[in-house]
């Protein structure tokens, strides 16, 4: 009698599961749900969503405006979380699993004399200057990709300067904070500002400009990113030998953003004209994180240096010779010298 009980209990249990499964499919067989492509309900006045927010721009903000504002006490909190771990700080104090930081804006990559940096970080030589460091901090791959440090940045521009501003302080003479001009702390302000003027005004200061001059600003505020002798590898940047008159993207192999892939055209003066003002005015998503150069002069400078590494540069236009004077035109009279009358 009770196995009697057991075995019809145990059947109710399996018919159960038996009609269980077989109505899922049931309503699978006679149920098609689709996706809806619009609203069910509409509301008449509210314009329709976007299909994509605003793209971000890609890399760090320029970290010279954000130096001024920054707390090296906020700095100091941050690094202690976040960087503690690997390194140390104090002077003379051993590695860790990375190398002591003391003294390091200013001073040479893999600083550190018997640390085993990688081969990356050897090879990207320089120094380390505070747009160095703000890209580092950022994403230390993006600057050297072979990097054995598992640090995935700071992407906080205020937290990230308040670092800086902390790792500055760690030396008996700290590095000056990098100058700001007005216009400069503008533009990173504003990325939506008007474009540099273009024309043959621009034109005419290139012509006039000396290469030499041009070559001393690329070398103080290009080298860092960028290499410029013919078949030189890149660095952050491309290479720049023939950039006058080459595609944009024009160096194989490296990675550019997509704003500028998609760009397209060629380099010219003009062109380079408005990237040199402020990069982000032409590619709002650009990874390249500099401020632009804000004198008109010192951009045609530098132009015509890169000018020089540009065999297949096009002619600059020439200017227009003056208009001749009337050969008819009578001479002026001396001052103070009455007009001789006209002979018949």
């Amino acid at each position: 009698m009770d196995s009697l009980a057991v075995n019809k209990g145990l059947a109710a249990i399996l018919v159960a599961g038996i009609v269980y499964s077989l109505s899922g499919l049931v309503a699978e067989a006679l149920v098609h749900p689709e996706a809806l492509k619009e609203s069910a309900i509409k509301i008449e006045g509210v314009p329709a969503a976007t299909e994509s927010a605003p793209a971000k721009p890609e890399g760090p903000a320029p970290i010279a405006p954000l130096m001024a504002s920054a707390n090296a006490d906020k700095g100091k909190a941050d690094a202690q979380k976040l960087c503690s771990v690997c390194h140390s700080f104090g002077e003379g104090e051993p590695a860790k699993v990375g190398p002591n930081l003391y003294g390091i804006l200013g001073d040479k990559r893999a600083h550190m004399a018997g640390f085993d940096y990688s081969d990356g970080l050897k090879t990207l030589g320089g120094t380390w200057d505070y747009e160095g460091l703000n890209h580092w901090l950022y994403d230390p791959r993006s600057l050297v990709p072979g990097t054995r440090m598992a640090f995935p940045g700071i992407k906080n521009d205020a937290e990230r300067a308040d670092v800086i501003a902390y790792l500055r302080s760690l030396a008996k003479t700290p590095e000056p904070l990098p100058k700001v001009e007005p216009a400069a702390a503008t533009a990173a302000a504003a990325p939506s500002a008007a474009p540099a003027p273009t024309g043959p005004n621009f034109d005419a200061l290139v012509a006039a400009s000396d290469p030499a001059t041009g070559k001393a600003d690329a070398d103080k505020l290009c080298t860092v990113c960028h290499s410029f002798g013919k078949g030189e590898p890149a660095k952050i940047g491309p290479n720049l030998y023939g950039i006058v008159g080459a595609p944009r993207a024009h160096m194989a192999g490296f990675d550019y953003s997509d704003g500028l892939k998609k760009l397209g055209g060629t380099w010219n003066d003009d062109e380079l004209n408005a990237w040199l003002t402020n990069p982000r005015n032409v590619v709002s998503a650009t990874r390249m994180a500099f401020p632009g150069i804000k004198s008109e002069k010192e951009r045609a400078a530098v132009v015509a240096y890169l000018r020089s590494l540009s065999p297949e540069a096009p002619a600059l236009p020439k200017a227009a010779p003056a208009a001749a004077a009337p050969a008819s035109a009578a001479p002026a009279p001396a001052a103070g010298k009455p007009a001789e009358p006209a002979k018949p």
